[in-house]
């Protein structure tokens, strides 16, 4: 049984239009707003589209409207009227019925077949990650990697078919300067030799190779060759450009150095996808698909999509659409990025015929590259070009300015994951609360408090908004934190341990008690869930999850410090508030899942 308001309310509000007003307004087009914080009220009604039609002041008529709504006493007990709002103030009686609805079986709040809000299922997929192979993944990758998994499980939640997919890049110039880099000057050492994590010694050499090549650089300019003639003429510049024609004809001595180094980076990055605790259901790797853009270009110039310059290079012009001209073929039949992302696109779609929408977790620096390419399927005809999307999101700053691969200077995504999770060592030691912890036990909730910190900290930030990454902010263990939400989980674990141990057994449903403000908020928070999820995954925005879970948090502490919950004298109100208590837990384990964040039984 689903128990909601709405429904109900919104043919109220019909009928009272009709009768007052003689007003016919379809109740599916009534629509409520949640009453701001200053007033008094749960849901809000603007009354201005009624009111001229009426021929009266917009109070007069929310007055009028007002108490002709409280004539429906199951669902409303009062409103008040602010200028042209109508708040309402839902019925105590309604909020009963929704707990002992919940109490019967709290799972039914997170099943999308229950949750009104959802639009139908689809059959999605989410890309993120798509790093490197010449370089660990940094703090960047961690937000790109938090946001893909949590938009995946949001999604996921809402009802959806969802694939999670991780397009490595795995070729290219880049990788070749780490290649080479370690062929002149590594000096043969392994991740065994030296004890550093495969994708570390990668970037190390990956770094060399910048400063030896600056060294070149500045070498010729001081000899009078200009700076743009001496990045061409420098030496390493000449070798990798060898070493990358070696690597597309298949050289093997080439082939294997690539495999070995590449080997190093992917058991690397399986450590630190572990430690960040995200996954993927399919690997795409970019040496088995660049290729595949070109069957697509020769179709395009077939159609009259594409068109070759006098140098042999092909482009497709999009100035019809406010874009410009566009390469997608080199003159000497190379392929650039679009090549390639058209051809994974495709193999995609023809690999799942039912997918309907391909979400790429990609930061705002490429806006332009994806408006290209859903561009380009729509003149090819491809019927699902709509379904390609962008989740655009901001970057990631330092309060020391941007990050750099080349020159070293990024906040490394194992060194932070260290750092955090020491820092949730040292935070939790101080509090002197987990003296019985086996050293396991110990170790497990140290880390489940650091990466609670550190993904919260990302992931209630809005995707589209750039952000600063405040290393000291991050790891606050306090106020509007993960590890302040894992803390009242525990807490409510703790105290339903304790009432478990009374064996209350009065029923609530035959109890006179009337709420307090403090349980009914809690009841309403949960009430919202539903459509949170909805707004969450319509948006792909875990913010909005990330903000609800505090918002119920800060609420169950409101409770806890203002209401006694296991009380001898009042075994039914004791009953209840127990009941009240694990609902609010299960919500939080539910929202927090979906954030990724593990929420501990105790701390």
């Amino acid at each position: 049984m689903n128990i909601r308001f709405e429904a109900e309310l919104k043919n109220a509000v019909a009928a009272a239009l009709q009768q007052l007003f003689n007003q016919s307004v379809r109740p599916e087009s009534v629509v409520f707003q949640e009453t701001k914080r200053e007033f008094e009220g749960d849901v809000t009604l603007v009354v201005f589209p009624y009111a001229k039609p009426a021929g009266m002041a917009p109070e007069g008529c929310g007055n009028m409207l007002g108490e002709a709504l409280l004539r429906e006493k199951h669902l409303i007990a009062r409103f008040n009227v602010v200028k042209g709002f109508l708040n309402l103030v839902i019925a105590p009686e309604f909020w009963w019925r929704y707990y002992r609805h919940l109490a019967h079986d709290i799972r039914t709040l997170f099943d999308p077949a229950t949750n009104p809000f959802l639009s139908p299922p689809q059959k999605l997929m989410v890309e993120y990650s798509s790093p490197n192979t010449n370089k660990p993944l940094h703090l960047g990758h961690i937000r790109n990697n938090l946001l893909g998994y949590s938009v995946a499980a949001v999604l996921k939640a809402a009802g959806n078919d969802v694939v999670k997919v991780n397009l490595v890049n795995d070729r290219g110039i880049h990788i070749c300067k780490s290649m080479l880099a370690w062929k002149k000057f590594g000096h043969g050492e392994t991740p065994a030799s030296t004890g550093l994590k495969g994708d570390h010694l990668v970037g190390k050499y990956y770094v060399i190779y910048d400063k030896k090549f600056k060294e070149q650089v500045e070498a010729l300019v001081q000899d009078g060759v200009g700076k743009e003639e001496a990045e061409k003429q420098a030496p390493l510049t000449l070798e990798i450009q060898d070493m990358l024609r070696a690597w597309e004809a298949g050289d093997p001595e080439t082939l294997a150095l690539w495999k070995t180094m590449n080997g190093w980076v992917y058991d690397g990055f399986a450590v630190t996808y572990k430690n960040l605790g995200v996954d993927f259901d399919k690997m795409y790797y970019e040496s088995e698909t660049y290729l595949l853009g070109k069957k697509l270009v020769d179709e395009g110039l077939e159609k009259g999509v594409f068109f070759r310059k006098e140098d042999g290079s092909v482009w497709v012009d999009l100035t019809d659409v406010g874009l410009d001209q566009k390469v997608v073929l080199r003159a000497d039949g190379t392929s650039v990025y679009i090549t390639q992302d058209l051809g994974t696109a495709q193999l995609r779609f023809d690999e799942f015929a039912a997918l309907s929408r391909l979400v790429y977790v990609v930061g705002n620096e490429q806006d332009y590259h994806f408006k290209v390419l859903k561009e380009i399927f729509r003149k090819m005809g491809r019927p699902w070009a709509d379904g390609i999307y962008h989740l655009s999101y901001g970057m990631v700053d330092l309060p020391s300015g941007k990050m750099k691969s080349r020159e070293g200077t990024v906040v490394d995504a194992d060194d932070l994951i260290h750092e955090i999770v020491e820092e949730a060592e040292m935070a939790t030691k101080a509090l002197g609360k987990i003296d019985d912890f086996d050293n396991e036990e110990a170790r497990q909730l140290y880390h489940d408090l650091g990466l609670g910190a550190l993904k919260y900290f990302i992931l209630k930030v809005d995707p589209k908004k750039r952000m600063l990454f405040n290393p000291a902010e991050s790891i606050d263990l306090n106020g509007n934190t993960g590890p302040f939400i894992q803390y009242t989980y525990a807490r409510i674990r703790s105290v339903l341990r304790k009432g478990a141990t009374l064996q209350l057994n009065a029923s609530e449903e035959t109890m006179d008690y009337t709420m307090s403000a403090a349980e009914r908020s809690l009841v309403k928070l949960l009430y919202t869930y539903p459509q949170v999820i909805a707004d969450a995954a319509n948006a792909l925005s875990p913010s909005l999850v990330a903000a609800h879970v505090y918002d119920l948090a800060k609420a169950f502490n409101h409770f806890y410090h203002d209401h006694v919950i296991v009380d001898d004298q009042s075994p039914a109100i004791s009953a209840f508030r127990l009941k009240l208590a694990g609902m609010v837990a299960e919500t939080l384990k539910e929202g927090t899942r979906l954030l990724g964040i593990n929420v501990p039984e105790r701390m």
